[in-house]
């Protein structure tokens, strides 16, 4: 028996298209839908109306699983996710999973459990395999963060020529001794901005010295303690790149209480363009994301899934810029 695959291959169509016709949809032209019905006649098609009319029954709920919400940087986020939700009839469940698999885990049944229509994943801790075989039967995104490999859509940025971009900044300024505050995890971004990190170095035949990176877990405290590391080095660094913005602050608030100036002493970049990024003082140098940019195309791309508009993933970059301020330059 045909399917409707087969059916939209023979009239050269997409399966949503076909799917439009079989529910008099206005949105198909009246030449498209002949050429649909002539397709399904040839082929002896007949729609399964039970599972149809079970794919119509919808919650007009989707989740947004994100590691912290308390982090700023998502904020904007969940913002372009919910406007778009919201034009579109559905409401957004914020799930908080402290990057906990199990905590992970338990969202994801109530998606699994037809409690929801699809998920936004901004730093799933699943395996690849897992999270292919996840997209495979439920409608999944992953925004800023995502899988390689896996076999589900995803909206980010580029992290290595994000991060190449903020450090050859801090090599054209003259700096030399440049450290990197990361942190201890599986994430892309992490990797990625640390790769940038290094590879400009070696662009600018700067040797790579390993106690200049030093770690944090995102948090203002933590780039504070990696700071202090820093400066208790006997040859000291010139210049901070840290991977976020709160560690970066954290940073700078760091270098202040040591008695350095910033940028005099010490130069510092960030990384997202947080809204506090611009009021502190010195205001901070950093790479912006295109926060709102990334949650409406992440809930416009779901919204695809959920309506079987695509079969493929999507893999969409956005851009990205390098915003100089005060902590890097002074004006």
């Amino acid at each position: 028996m045909a399917n409707i695959r087969e059916v939209a291959k023979r009239a050269g169509v997409s399966v949503a298209t076909v799917s439009r016709v079989l529910n008099n949809s206005d949105l198909v032209s009246e030449e498209t839908r002949e050429r649909v019905l002539e397709a399904i006649k040839e082929l002896n098609y007949h729609p399964n109306l039970l599972g149809r009319n079970l794919r119509r029954l919808k919650t007009k709920m989707v989740l947004a699983l994100m590691p912290n919400v308390s982090n700023p940087f998502y904020a904007r986020v969940v913002k372009g996710i919910e406007d778009v939700a919201h034009k579109n009839g559905y409401n957004v469940m914020l799930c908080n999973t402290d990057s906990d698999p199990e905590r992970e885990k338990a969202y994801l049944d109530l998606l699994k459990n037809k409690l929801a229509d699809g998920v936004i994943l901004m730093a799933s801790v699943m395996g690849k395999d897992e999270l292919t075989l996840l997209a495979k039967n439920y409608p999944v995104v992953q925004c800023c963060e995502y899988i390689e490999g896996a076999g589900a859509s995803y909206v980010s940025i580029d992290n290595f020529s994000a991060a190449y971009k903020a450090v050859k900044h801090l090599i054209n300024l003259g700096h030399r001794r440049i450290a990197l505050i990361t942190c201890k995890n599986d994430f892309i971004s992490t990797r990625q901005r640390e790769t940038g990190y290094r590879k400009a170095l070696e662009d600018a035949n700067i040797e790579f010295d390993e106690n200049l990176i030093k770690y944090g877990d995102y948090s203002f405290k933590s780039g504070m303690r990696a700071t202090r590391q820093l400066l208790s080095l006997e040859e000291k660094p010139t210049a901070i790149f840290a991977i976020s913005d709160i560690m970066a602050i954290g940073a700078i608030k760091a270098l202040k209480e040591e008695g350095f100036e910033v940028p005099e002493d010490v130069a510092v970049v960030g990384f997202d363009d947080i809204s506090f990024a611009s009021m502190y003082d010195p205001a901070l140098t950093t790479v912006a994301q295109p926060k709102y940019d990334l949650g409406c195309i992440a809930m416009e791309v779901l919204l695809k899934h959920i309506e079987g508009e695509l079969e493929d993933p999507q893999r969409i970059f956005l851009e990205h810029e390098l915003v100089i301020r005060e902590s890097t330059v002074k004006y």
